[in-house]
């Protein structure tokens, strides 16, 4: 039999609006497992941002930073920095707009200053507002910036800074990214590491940084709670995180 792997989001997906996985899931995962069905993360965050989610569900397989950095078994299979030039072009900008930035890496988080908008955002996550250390970037691998601003700022940014993407992933913060960079690639980049093909993967996500995601898998899986931009691109609607999303998903697949 054909070897599957199902990637999950965190956020909306893997965690119900309480920040909690909920028991279904766990009990959904569990199962994959007896069949021999490999579990994964796919996430926006910094691997130093779900360590503790990690342990609590024995995955080893993750993508973080929306694709950018993606571990097997303690081991990088697969990187990408943004540019430090392209980091300089960023952090001018939100200068003159007077917005905070975090840079982030794959062990800390650290802002250019302290905003409200930083404390709202990592409050929406239960994460502990990052501390201010405006030359954190200086001579390390940034793999992630997040932008501190509201949505009519957006387009601004896009236009000013071509060469990196921009993919909101809050009402108040923008995630920054290498060009190019998404779940999507993130996920080839594993996939071909370990051997698997793309029409065994499974995906499971609800925001708009999932719609690659959805869409290069074999079957990509909306959960209830996305809006219906995010669900346009799956090819399956599952129940919201909040009644067993996960689980129900898995089940109709006749993966669990």
């Amino acid at each position: 039999m054909s070897k599957k792997i199902v990637f999950l989001d965190i956020d909306g997906t893997l965690l119900d609006h309480e920040k909690k996985v909920p028991d279904s899931t766990k009990e959904a995962i569990d199962l994959l497992r007896q069949k021999g069905v490999h579990v994964a993360i796919a996430t926006g965050r910094g691997p130093s941002l779900y360590k503790e989610l990690r342990a609590e569900l024995a995955i080893d397989c993750h993508i973080s930073f929306n694709g950018a950095y993606c571990v097997y078994d303690d081991r990088v299979i697969y990187k990408r920095s943004i540019q430090p030039h392209l980091l300089a072009q960023l952090i001018q900008f939100a200068k003159q707009n007077d917005h905070a930035l975090a840079f982030v890496n794959e062990e800390e988080v650290k802002s250019t200053f302290a905003c409200p908008l930083i404390v709202a955002s990592f409050d929406s996550i239960h994460s502990t507002t990052p501390e201010v250390d405006p030359e954190f970037h200086l001579n390390k691998d940034i793999f992630q910036t997040l932008l501190f601003c509201r949505e009519d700022f957006d387009q601004s940014y896009r236009e000013s800074i071509p060469h990196l993407d921009f993919v909101r992933w809050h009402q108040l913060s923008i995630d920054v990214l290498p060009k190019g960079g998404s779940k999507a690639r993130g996920i080839h980049e594993m996939i071909k590491a370990l051997g698997y093909d793309m029409e065994n993967v499974y995906a499971f996500g609800d925001g708009m940084n999932d719609i690659e995601m959805l869409q290069a898998v074999g079957f990509g899986v909306a959960m209830g709670n996305a809006s219906d931009f995010v669900k346009q691109h799956a090819k399956m609607v599952t129940k919201s995180v909040d009644e067993d999303g996960v689980f129900f998903g898995l089940k109709k697949l006749g993966l669990i």
